[in-house]
């Protein structure tokens, strides 16, 4: 893997991440509810007794959402690079889909094994998280696709000839 397919990668990540976090963080308003990930995720650490300081604990939630954000974007490009799907609108949405049914089944999980029950309405969380995810995938296949336009307008204009 070279130098410029890492830095690809974390940067589709960050876009798609922020976006969705920024979903999240505006269903939490609305509905008067904690469904932001990386706020949850501090949550859970604090359930685990974890030697952190809760501000660490706080950089580590942040760390971790955005570390799930790029794994999810290193297996797009897995299917991506493979042909195993298109960047398209279509496939965004089955990667989407996916990842949302993924991310459900994952917060099940970590709500279990942590026994943190957040005040929330698991039912609303789920749905709203499923929706995320679906925002990712658009905002990652969106940004994976300009870069891959940027790279092939600057190999064709700016590469020695």
């Amino acid at each position: 893997m070279d130098l410029y397919l890492i830095f690809q990668i974390i940067i589709v990540s960050i876009a798609a991440t922020s976006t969705m976090t920024l979903f999240s963080f505006a269903v939490s308003t609305k509905y008067r509810a904690v469904y932001k990930e990386p706020l949850l995720l501090t949550y859970l650490l604090q359930n685990f007794k974890i030697n952190l300081s809760n501000a660490s604990k706080n950089t580590l939630g942040w760390l971790l959402h955005y570390g799930f954000g790029v794994a999810f974007v290193a297996v797009y490009h897995y299917f991506w690079a493979r042909n195993i799907l298109q960047l398209s609108i279509l496939h965004a949405l089955v990667l989407g889909a996916a990842s949302g049914i993924i991310a459900i089944i994952s917060w099940m999980i970590f709500f279990k094994i942590s026994h943190y029950q957040p005040l929330i309405t698991y039912k609303g969380y789920y749905i709203q998280l499923f929706a995320a995810h679906i925002i990712f995938a658009l905002t990652a296949t969106a940004v994976y696709a300009i870069s891959l336009t940027v790279t092939l307008l600057a190999d064709t204009y700016f590469a020695p000839k």
